[in-house]
């Protein structure tokens, strides 16, 4: 019998098709680690915290209020927020702003849109906090008159745009007392009366300046189709009563419409929202004007995360609502405090399916 020695097998080749998918596969996996690593010059806002203006911040009340008989509120007014990930010194990711892109909850912008260019993350900051000062200001006059009582303003230039007709005639620090022969009182009364007046009209300014009253003519300009003096104001206020925030890590005007809400609601017998949980947004000046603001459709969401059923939104901010309301929350479109105020009640009554929406 002849042994016979078995060979060991020729080790297979590969053949072209499966050569082509193992490289495929190779560079799939080298172009998406670049990918992973590209920047991509996009912000992202996602649902933020959403916190009871009526409620406690650590060991302190979000809202406080001395010199005046305050009233137990034990409602919800949710003032809602947007976590914003990117901007200056904080890098998104190209994955990150896709995966934005693909969710229901978030949005992916480009940087420029929410930040301005060349800001750093420490000037965005300030401005931020700033922002928010200014809002807890207006929210407290505005709140504080519509229970009522009388807030004296003092309505000061701020700045003087270096294109408009009033630059070397109006100054910073000037305190503005009348328009064309009638007394202004308010920063609202110095804008209703330049706005009655037509783009390039002479107009009269009464000023206090160096403590003495100097009336100056310029004309007027126009901005956004809009008639204006072309000067920034910066109100301030002689509040009878004193308000104070204990906010944390929030900044920008967004609040201003709900701190204004929970100042009323401090400050005048009953419950605002009778127990409902009622959220919103929208930025306020001292006249009681709600404003737009930004990230709505992720604010939508927060509120309703957190429990909410009723929203007060901006009415300015109608065509972004559209669409965007989670199931089970009913928006209520607002233009001012006062609007505001009696939409709160209005739920609180049972009467909310009645109120105006954005369509």
């Amino acid at each position: 019998m002849v042994d016979v020695l078995a060979r060991p097998a020729a080790p297979e080749r590969l053949n072209g098709r499966s050569t082509t998918l193992l490289v495929s596969g190779f560079l799939a996996v080298v172009i998406g680690a670049v990918i992973a690593l590209v920047p991509a010059p996009y912000a992202i806002y996602a649902p933020g915290p959403v916190t009871n203006v009526l409620g406690v911040v650590g060991s302190k009340r979000l809202i406080s209020i001395s010199g005046a008989p305050t009233y137990p509120a034990k409602g919800t007014l949710d003032m809602t927020t947007v976590s914003v990930y990117g901007g200056p010194g904080r890098t998104l990711r190209l994955p990150q702003v896709l995966q934005a892109w693909l969710s229901r909850s978030q949005a992916g912008l480009p940087q420029d849109q929410v930040f301005p260019p060349g800001e750093t993350a420490t000037q965005v900051s300030t401005q931020n906090a700033a922002e928010m000062s200014d809002s807890q200001q207006s929210a407290t006059a505005a709140g504080l008159r519509e229970t009522g009582l009388v807030v004296p303003e003092t309505v000061t230039i701020a700045e003087v745009s270096r294109t408009a007709p009033a630059a070397g005639v109006l100054r910073a620090g000037d305190v503005i007392t009348g328009v064309n022969g009638l007394t202004v009182v308010d920063s609202s009364a110095v804008r209703a009366a330049v706005s009655a007046l037509k783009p390039g009209a002479p107009v009269t300014v009464t000023v206090r300046r160096d403590g003495r009253g100097v009336q100056e003519r310029t004309t007027t300009t126009k901005q956004d189709g809009r008639t204006i003096l072309g000067v920034g104001l910066a109100p301030t206020f002689r509040f009878p009563v004193d308000v104070t925030f204990a906010t944390r890590d929030v900044g920008g005007p967004s609040a201003g419409m709900m701190f204004a809400l929970g100042i009323y609601d401090l400050l005048t017998p009953g419950e605002l929202t009778g127990g409902v949980q009622v959220a919103g947004t929208g930025t306020i000046d001292a006249a009681g004007v709600v404003g737009p603001i930004g990230g709505i459709a992720q604010k939508l969401v927060g509120a309703r995360s957190a429990g909410a059923r009723w929203f007060l939104a901006p009415a300015a901010n109608c065509g972004e609502v559209v669409g965007n309301v989670p199931d089970g929350l009913r928006v209520v479109r607002t233009a001012s405090l006062h609007e505001s105020r009696v939409a709160a009640q209005a739920t609180a009554a049972g009467r909310g399916a009645a109120l105006p929406t954005c369509r």
